[in-house]
């Protein structure tokens, strides 16, 4: 029981319809630049839930690779200097195309006349180069509303050592384990819904969430009749070109983030695939702004310390996943000129509850309902809060293709921004309003 727990546990290889899909190695409140800038902190992401008919088989430590390492059916071995048979270059691929469209405000993208700037694909490639050295990297490129622009990214890539099953260290860019789901944030099959619960994962601070430059200590512990214990801890910094949105009067010059530290610890109690656990992350960002003030430009300075944590349980039951995190995120920030960019702290409230149900290896319904607070300090009016309610449906039409509908119905407006509402501020756009999501992915 302890070997499939780990398994469940690093997430590395999911069963999807009957197929094995190869899993790979990311908040609207943290913005020294108002709507000019992705978020900051990281997040985790919902289920990967494995099909009852089609269970992973069990793997042996050695051959388990790091969460984001891909595990797929290969063909043929190398063969190393100690004899030892290895798998060959493994490389899968996905790509994605989605559709949008809202009742009221424009949300992600330009939604209110639908929008088909909801694009995403990629291809990776990991090799094993021992018994307990692996390597690994993934390119990607997304097209979503004005972020993006398929310009191709080095998204993610490692070298992992995995000493005993409880230490292994890695190095690189690595994937951010916040939450339950981050280091799964890029892999549409692994997940039951087209949009996670925005309140955790913000699809618009992907590419500044995802992954940290850096290293990471990780391990597996067996406790006996306690369960087990998944552990990791890491450090670094993220490397991450960040543009202004368009129309914003506010412009990023610079971004520098000096450190960026965290852990996640998951226990497994002796409650077959029954997780619980909790995420601490802290880092600094220090930014330079130019505020456009007519014809002229003026410099500010923008330091934020970011403290960020989560709670997460997931319990699985046959055909059944229920799951349900909770966080706050701190803000501290310190401006050079309060006048046009005032100082002060926030502290940010999320979570969500979130179920599915799989009625049919090729059918599986799900539903949440997430919530947003920009700051605890201020819960009154519309512009603080976003209430999402979500219902999907999930068609495995193929063992490699899938579709996915789904619905939301919105209260509140924290999470939109203004400068893709034509600098409407966030407390003039309408409070009651809803989402359409459709996606279509092919992946290998």
């Amino acid at each position: 029981m302890g070997l499939l727990r780990r398994v469940h546990a690093c997430a590395l290889v999911v069963t999807l319809g009957g197929s094995r899909v190869a899993t790979a190695e990311p908040t609207p409140d943290a913005q020294p630049a108002l709507d000019a800038q992705p978020a900051l902190g990281a997040q985790p992401m919902p289920d990967a839930q494995p099909a009852p008919d089609a269970q992973a088989p069990a793997a042996s430590p050695t051959e388990l690779g790091p969460p984001g390492a891909l595990a797929a059916p290969t063909t043929g071995h190398d063969v190393s200097d100690t004899g030892t048979v290895l798998p060959p270059v493994e490389i899968h691929g996905f790509a994605s195309q989605g559709f949008l469209f809202t009742t009221k405000n424009d949300y992600l993208a330009h939604t209110q006349r639908g929008s088909l700037e909801f694009s995403e694909a990629g291809i990776n490639v990991s090799k094993s180069l021992g018994e307990r050295l692996r390597t690994g990297l993934q390119l990607f490129a997304r097209d979503l509303g004005p972020i993006g622009d398929f310009e191709v990214k080095l998204d993610w890539f490692y070298v992992d050592y995995r000493w005993r099953d409880w230490l292994g260290v890695r190095i690189g860019r690595v994937k951010l384990p916040f939450g339950l789901y981050n280091d799964t944030y890029d892999i549409d099959a692994a997940h039951t819904f087209a949009l996670l619960p925005q309140a955790v994962y913000p699809a618009t601070s992907r590419e500044f969430l995802l992954a940290q430059s850096g290293g990471e200590l990780y391990g597996y512990r067996d406790l006996g009749g306690l369960g087990a214990l998944d552990y990791r801890f890491y450090g670094g910094t993220i490397f991450q070109e960040v543009r202004s949105s368009p129309g914003s009067s506010i412009e990023v010059a610079e971004l520098i983030v000096p450190y960026l530290a965290g852990g996640r610890l998951m226990w497994e109690p002796p409650v077959e695939q029954l997780r619980l656990g909790v995420t601490v992350q802290a880092q600094r960002v220090e930014s330079e702004l130019l505020v456009n003030l007519g014809p002229m430009s003026t410099r500010v300075d923008v330091d934020q310390s970011v403290v960020q944590w989560v709670a997460s349980l997931e319990y699985i039951r046959d055909d059944l996943m229920v799951a349900g995190e909770y966080g706050r995120w701190y803000t501290d920030l310190e401006s050079s000129d309060p006048m046009l960019h005032p100082n002060g702290s926030t502290t940010s409230e999320r979570g969500y509850a979130m179920a599915t149900y799989r009625v049919r290896p090729w059918l599986q319904p799900g539903a949440y309902y997430s919530i947003f607070y920009r700051d605890i300090a201020q819960r009154e009016g519309d512009d603080a809060k976003q209430h999402d309610m979500a219902a999907t449906l999930r068609f495995d039409l193929t063992p490699n293709w899938l579709l996915k509908l789904e619905g939301h119905y919105m209260r509140g407006t924290a999470a939109l921004s203004s400068s893709l509402n034509g600098g409407v501020p966030r407390s003039e756009l309408a409070p009651r309003w809803g989402l359409l999501a459709a996606k279509v992915t092919a992946y290998f």
